[in-house]
């Protein structure tokens, strides 16, 4: 029993140095209560766990969605523009222009994309076709960043590809070595479609990260992709007449004068998350009504469902905490059965009840807040070294533990949200305090003739 008991007929006021006293002394065992020390003990580290095992999760879960929401933004836009029957843009220059002049925008780029067939020297996959110009490539790091072999020196000039690293491995081909693309949709005859098909060689293989990307896409010239997908028109030049029958191709062809068509345009602004303000925007800056598709809409299932997963990992790592605030509520029931014969000393000594639900409840909030507090640091300590830890336990182990080429990651990726930081603290510290209150109003409910009687 603490020798800080009130003076007979006195009761203490809330809080007072006399309920802190007594709450210390409960929280360090004698001898002869080692048990409830070490229940006591283990409970702490139960919430210290908890705290920093939901801080680590949720930090490398925000790594990777920055990671993964990073590399296909690097190399698509936040938003697309396209017709909104689908068809070419045959004005994608003053789109482009247009776009680049609202407030917000990074820059604009013009794309021509369709589907192919592309072979090698040992097999033939689908494969995304995408032209794209040498002045584009300039403003997408991620893509002019990402060549592995060759360059992009002389793009628009040269009559070659760029293939992913994966999708190289895949045909059997190399820098110089030639690939087959062919189109379904070619030239149509009295005998139907005939497919389009080209054969140009490997000037560029890159490695976006994204395996969608690097087995997939292949990138042409910009004009040479609307060549290949016929995406022009051919167009009599203002104050020329139509050629006659009799007329030869050099005449007919100096007639005409060709308009090519992009797919679409890709808009990169400065905040991806401020969809609904940036959409209003880019409408008012386009002088008639044109699709625009965000991000979000492209990507909805992989990103909802990495939504989901983070949201459900919380919930699951959240009863780390919730175990742990258990057992403070075991092991303070415990101290109340042991410490009844002091409860009842304190109460005839003028301790009220409000002060007895006041010490103990400080006891087991001492536990949480401890618990808390060593959590956060542990929690932060190895979010921000969580590459290094993973490495040396790899190296320790002789396992590979999250490998780079199996994740496509240069190390496991962790971002420390300040945020979800402050709602781990506070879930942890109310949960433990509301774990406290019960053993709390059992001691304080306790009567001190049944007490002196244990």
């Amino acid at each position: 029993m603490t020798n800080a008991a009130p003076t007979a007929g006195k009761a203490p006021g809330a809080f007072s140095r006399f309920e802190f006293l007594v709450a210390g002394r409960y929280l360090r065992a004698r001898r002869k209560e080692r048990f409830v020390s070490v229940i006591t003990g283990l409970t702490l580290v139960g919430v210290v766990l908890g705290v920093a095992t939901l801080i680590v999760v949720m930090s490398v879960m925000n790594g990777f969605r920055t990671e993964l929401l990073g590399k296909i933004l690097g190399a698509n836009g936040h938003f697309v523009v396209q017709n909104v029957d689908a068809t070419g843009l045959t004005d994608y220059a003053d789109v482009t222009t247009r776009l680049e002049t609202v407030d917000g925008v990074l820059y604009a780029i013009p794309y021509v994309e369709g589907q192919a067939l592309a072979s090698g020297t040992s097999s033939a996959t689908g494969v995304a076709v995408r032209g794209i110009d040498a002045v584009s490539i300039a403003k997408l790091p991620a893509l002019r960043d990402a060549a592995v072999l060759g360059g992009w020196d002389q793009w628009d000039a040269g009559q070659g590809v760029a293939i992913g690293q994966r999708l190289a491995e895949r045909l059997g081909v190399t820098i110089g070595d030639e690939i087959t693309i062919i189109n379904p949709n070619g030239t149509l005859t009295p005998f139907g479609r005939t497919p389009a098909e080209r054969t140009l060689p490997v000037n560029v293989i890159f490695n976006l990260g994204m395996p969608e990307y690097d087995s997939f896409y292949i990138y042409l010239p910009m004009q040479e992709a609307q060549v290949y997908f016929k995406l022009y028109e051919d167009r009599l030049k203002p104050g020329l007449a139509m050629p006659s029958v009799m007329a030869t191709d050099e005449e007919i062809d100096a007639s005409y004068e060709r308009a090519y068509q992009a797919t679409g345009v890709e808009v990169f602004v400065k905040d991806p998350d401020n969809i609904a303000g940036m959409r209003d925007k880019l409408q008012a800056a386009l002088d008639r009504p044109l699709a625009i598709a965000d991000w979000q809409q492209r990507n909805a299932t992989f990103f909802s469902a990495l939504q989901v997963e983070r949201v459900v990992m919380f919930v699951i790592l959240s009863l780390i905490i919730l175990v742990a605030a258990f057992n403070i509520i075991a092991s303070l029931v415990m101290l109340v059965k042991d410490k009844g014969p002091d409860i009842a000393i304190l109460r005839t000594m003028g301790a009220t009840r409000s002060s007895i639900l006041r010490i103990f409840s400080m006891t087991g909030f001492a536990i949480g807040l401890a618990g808390t507090l060593l959590g956060l640091i542990l929690g932060l300590v190895v979010a921000i070294n969580v590459e290094p830890i993973r490495a040396f336990v790899s190296n320790l182990l002789n396992i590979p533990i999250f490998p780079p080429e199996l994740f496509l990651m240069a190390g496991l990726p962790s971002r420390i949200d300040p945020v979800e930081v402050t709602v781990v603290v506070l879930l942890s510290l109310v949960l433990t305090f509301l774990a406290s209150l019960y053993p709390a109003w059992r001691a304080a409910k306790l009567d001190p003739i049944a007490g002196l009687h244990q």
